[in-house]
């Protein structure tokens, strides 16, 4: 039995956010300067109304409809979420219902961030070699936007609200290889919402540092980004025996063109085989690398061997090995 990568469809809300309109706000931050330092020129913010419950339900919708795909052969559903509905019930449960699925599936949240949709792929990859799904639905939704403080002119600048929806099978385009998965809990301050959960509850306090809103030290993440992601794809390599120079494409996690650039040199990409995605949408957190693929198929410019990498807020990092299927 091996597990595949089927179909994906992408979605980003209505109100856009572009460079110019940030500038307005913040007039220190040139938009241009935006471009240069994170590469984006637009980002998308859910609406005010507008949850992660709405955001799944709308892509997978797409996906069924984009791809005729029969929701009823949906034996699983892996909802990647770290801006959930509610603390419970769980998201996944909502959208099952928003769907119109069958009752005897099961559908779970899980809370991951940046490396989301690796994790996801190995919990869909897992389920399917144990018999106990054929067709997983893998949802990627985030409305990072509403943690977020309406001053914070950088996070505002780098994060964009979107979802993915990856139905994960027993065919399909893309054969799921192995995993090379990693943990360091000993950086979670780096990147966090401290208040909200039940250790911390959020506080009246608006103030940009009240621990209300996300927190990222970007030189901490970016020192562990440089240090572990080399290591990560070096040992997938390995694990799936292939040489660096046989892998056709890279797609890592779209956190800033920087950081990626830099990671691409560090490793020794050439620079054709490195994709880099997100100008029009900014840092997804776990929709990156779906969007990136799904833009690829739409594009017919995917080739044969594509190594994917997500790291980031946990710390958490996760790579895989996508190989075409000949199908």
């Amino acid at each position: 039995m091996k597990a595949y990568i089927k179909h994906i469809a992408t979605y980003f809300p209505e109100n856009a956010l572009s460079n110019e309109e940030i500038s307005e706000r913040f007039p220190e931050w040139d938009s241009e300067k935006i471009i240069q330092k994170i590469g984006v020129r637009n980002r998308f913010n859910s609406g005010e109304d507008e949850f992660v419950s709405d955001m799944a339900t709308k892509v997978s919708e797409k996906l069924f409809s984009e791809n005729n795909f029969d929701r009823s052969s949906v034996d699983f559903v892996l909802l990647c979420t770290q801006s959930p509905d509610y603390y419970l019930p769980t998201t996944a449960c909502i959208v099952q219902n928003n769907l119109g699925l069958r009752n005897d599936i099961g559908a779970l949240d899980f809370n991951q961030g940046c490396s989301g949709f690796v994790y996801g792929l190995s919990l869909a990859k897992g389920l399917i070699l144990a018999g106990i799904a054929k067709n997983v639905l893998l949802i990627t939704a985030e409305t990072y936007t509403k943690h977020i403080h309406k001053e914070d002119k950088g996070n505002l600048s780098i994060f964009g609200d979107a979802a993915a929806a990856t139905l994960i099978s027993t065919d399909g385009l893309y054969e799921i290889n192995e995993f090379s998965l990693g943990t360091d809990g000993s950086g979670a301050q780096d990147l966090i919402v401290k208040n909200g959960g039940v250790k911390n509850p959020k506080t009246d306090d608006n103030l940009i540092d009240s621990g209300n809103y996300l927190f990222m030290d970007g030189t901490a993440v970016f020192n562990f980004t440089i240090q572990n992601v080399p290591i990560l794809v070096n040992e997938n390599l390995a694990k799936n025996n292939i040489d660096i120079k046989e892998v056709d494409q890279f797609i890592f996690h779209q956190a800033n063109t920087f950081m990626l650039n830099y990671l691409r040199k560090r490793i020794g990409i050439e620079p054709e085989k490195f994709i880099i995605d997100m100008e029009n949408c900014g840092n997804t957190v776990s929709s990156t690398i779906p969007i990136v693929l799904k833009n690829l198929i739409e594009t017919k410019t995917y080739k044969n061997k594509i190594l994917i990498a997500g790291f980031g807020v946990g710390y958490s990092w996760g790579a895989t090995i996508l190989t075409k299927s000949n199908d």
